[in-house]
């Protein structure tokens, strides 16, 4: 037997939509990251970019549990003396409503050239529409 090596020109990729409103921001980030990896298929190499490419639409009606709304905090530094600055939830989902869902999905992708080349393949949109019906996106239930 001969042991079966897919590499990121050889593997099969498909397109896939995840609507995320309503559902947990937590669980569409994870069920997002696992198939950006390419966990969900039998040739997964850890190496490798070997997943698929993701559609997540309705982004700005994700859905947080409890009080996150308004406790939950997101920093960012300007590089500056005393440049820390911090957003609740509800602020940063009002400043840009992609911004929770991506830096979620970034937070679950290895670090490195293989997680920003992954982080390449997912599509996210705070609305319903979305360019990507050419490629005839197989929708996925959470």
């Amino acid at each position: 037997m001969k042991t079966m090596f897919v590499t990121s020109a050889t593997a099969e990729r498909k397109w896939y939509l995840i609507d995320a409103e309503g559902k947990p921001l937590g669980r569409v980030a994870a069920k997002a990251a696992s198939m950006l990896r390419g966990k969900n298929k039998p040739t997964y190499t850890p190496s490798q970019e070997t997943g698929d490419f993701i559609v997540i639409i309705n982004a700005a009606k994700v859905a947080v549990t409890g009080r996150k709304r308004q406790e939950k905090m997101y920093y960012k530094h300007t590089g500056y003396v005393g440049g820390l600055k911090d957003y609740t939830f509800r602020e940063l989902i009002e400043r840009d409503p992609v911004a929770p869902l991506e830096l979620a999905l970034k937070g679950m992708l290895p670090k490195g050239p293989l997680g920003r080349k992954l982080y390449k393949n997912a599509k996210i949109y705070a609305g319903a529409d979305h360019p990507h019906a050419a490629q005839m996106p197989i929708t996925i239930d959470l």
